[in-house]
């Protein structure tokens, strides 16, 4: 009877840890993981999908394990492609300033 229990509870973890994975997975395809990280998204992919037939085998652990991983490969794609749109800011923002002081200059030789 312990043993069932211990199986059972293995198998809520496991099932909440692939569940929260694939969000993971998903707000990363949605930060622009795939665009800015496609490494990180691929491995993050395939993980998932490891982790979801562990689930079928109920393989809980090896599906927990890989869920995580695959959690952790997403939270990085969703950081470098945060990273890489705000460094493409930063730059279009350096391009603007850069042109208004063009301006400027050849407004106040223009006087």
């Amino acid at each position: 009877m312990t043993v069932l229990l211990g199986c059972s509870s293995m198998k809520t973890p496991a099932t909440a840890e692939v569940a929260v994975s694939k969000e993971a997975v998903d707000n990363a395809a949605v930060a622009g993981g795939t665009e800015f990280a496609p490494v990180e998204m691929n491995s993050a992919r395939e993980k998932m999908a490891l982790a979801n037939k562990a689930m079928q085998a109920k393989d809980y652990k090896l599906a927990s394990d890989l869920a995580a991983q695959a959690q952790a490969d997403a939270k990085l794609a969703q950081g470098k492609a945060n990273s890489a749109k705000a460094e493409k800011a930063a730059n279009a923002l350096q391009d603007d300033i850069r042109v208004l002081r063009e301006e400027l200059n050849r407004a106040n030789t223009n006087k």
